[in-house]
């Protein structure tokens, strides 16, 4: 028999396809025989703004000095066909989410922050919360197909209405709510059993394409005397047809959510697997409104993956009006804290991966109905702290666009920006950094 003990073996090499995260959930799969539901946006790696550099001012622009020449943030949203727009002193408003889907003191640190900085906060399914209608001076009242807690006398305490067609993580699927969370107050604003699992429909019952929504929107308007702007949102999956016809529609503001966009639940696969980048797509997105002639008559809000004034700025610059934050709120709130790492640890993650928001067991309060859970975020600190980030986001942004030599955030443009890779300047159609090349242009492929 032939000795091998001195063999010399080849390093163990994992598979690229087959990683570590694969082989545990098809073992997850195997055991359980039900999809993975989680919260958040996509987490794989997709092209991204951080894909984008901006070309500061030098001999060929002007810089604005920081200290002494303003740079002016403030946005009108609503200005199509509206009697009231709403006026935001940032270019930064705060995404839908539910009241059910996060605790009651959570939609109340929204609503304080965003009242802080100047800005809007947006219901969410389930209906509007006093405490976050009590607490924000502008409230954005979302309509969505499961109609859950909706009623007309909220359409008219509200500042204006986003008609609500899909979701970045999850376009063309509905949303879900664990029993865990449907507690006695969250299943009497739904009409729903206590303690039963909900699922939200995935399309409104009413209409069926835009002309049924030009109709809707003509209701809604007719509910709230064409004082409120109507905003229409909608999960990346084709935003240049999607935004017209929202436009055609007779919507006031555009939403466009990317992947990266956050939702409270839903299957896993879907996440990952359906819908685009945010990167990808606000160009297209802007591009609608252009060839309509309606950009910058019809407001465009972009979502989806915003974390810092970078971002903000980067998205302004491709066309957008404002961006809306959703994830990154609820961190500044809190979430994902180490300071319950221990507590993460405990439920078989770590702090700043977990996402199994719907099971109702946040350890800092957020995301859950524990009403021991629910005590340990105090809304008014929670508050302040998204407004400290709020105005972080907005410092950055004015300093970006000063260093490219803008009065207002809303001029910078396409021409600052440049892209580190082929696929981020396709997508964003701007030139690769160091050339003037836009792939699909200039006589490339």
């Amino acid at each position: 028999m032939t000795d091998h003990s001195n063999t010399p073996r080849t390093t163990p090499r994992a598979s690229a396809t087959f990683d570590d995260y694969t082989l545990s959930e098809i073992r997850r799969a195997a055991a359980t025989g039900i999809y993975d539901i989680r919260g958040g946006g996509a987490k794989r790696k997709v092209p991204h703004f951080d894909d984008l550099l901006f070309l500061g001012a030098s001999m060929s622009r002007y810089p604005l000095e920081g200290y002494r020449e303003k740079c002016s943030t403030e946005v009108v949203l609503g200005t199509r066909f509206a009697k009231k727009p709403i006026q935001l002193k940032i270019p930064i408003t705060i995404a839908g989410m539910s009241f059910g889907s996060l605790s009651a003191n959570a939609k109340e640190a929204l609503g304080r922050g965003a009242s802080a900085m100047g800005t809007s906060t947006t219901t969410g399914d389930g209906g509007m919360t006093n405490e976050e209608r009590g607490h924000s001076t502008q409230l954005v009242y979302q309509y969505l197909p499961s109609r859950y807690g909706m009623n007309p006398d909220d359409l008219k305490r509200a500042d204006a209405i986003e008609v609500v067609v899909g979701q970045g993580a999850k376009p063309g699927g509905g949303g879900m709510l664990l029993g865990q969370k449907i507690t006695e107050r969250v299943a009497g604003m739904r009409t729903l059993p206590v303690g039963i699992d909900q699922r939200s429909a995935c399309r409104h019952p009413d209409w069926t394409g835009p002309d049924d929504l030009e109709i809707k929107i003509e209701e809604l308007r007719e509910i709230t005397d064409w004082e409120k702007p109507i905003y229409v949102k909608v999960g990346a999956a084709r935003p240049y047809y999607d935004t017209a016809l929202a436009v055609k529609s007779g919507a006031d503001v555009v939403v466009v959510d990317g992947m990266q966009g956050g939702t409270a639940a839903t299957q896993e696969i879907f996440i990952e697997h359906v819908g685009i980048p945010t990167l990808a797509a606000v160009r297209q997105a802007v591009k609608a409104l252009q060839d309509l002639g309606m950009h910058r008559k019809v407001q465009l809000i972009v979502s989806g993956g915003i974390r810092n004034g970078a971002d903000v700025a980067k998205a302004l610059a491709l066309g957008a009006d404002a961006v809306a934050i959703g994830t990154a709120a609820l961190v500044a709130l809190g979430d994902n804290d180490p300071h319950y790492a221990a507590e993460y640890e405990a439920l078989g993650t770590r702090a700043g991966a977990y996402d199994d928001w719907h099971e109702g067991r946040d350890p800092a309060g957020i995301t859950t109905q524990d009403p021991e859970l629910m005590k340990r975020l105090d809304p008014i600190a929670a508050g302040r702290r998204l407004a400290n980030y709020l105005a972080v986001l907005t410092l950055e942004c004015q300093t970006i666009a000063r260093a490219c030599g803008k009065s207002h955030v809303h001029n910078l443009e396409p021409e600052d920006l440049v892209a580190l890779t082929i696929e981020a300047a396709a997508m964003a159609n701007v030139p690769l950094a160091g050339t003037d090349w836009i792939p699909g242009r200039n006589g490339g492929f």
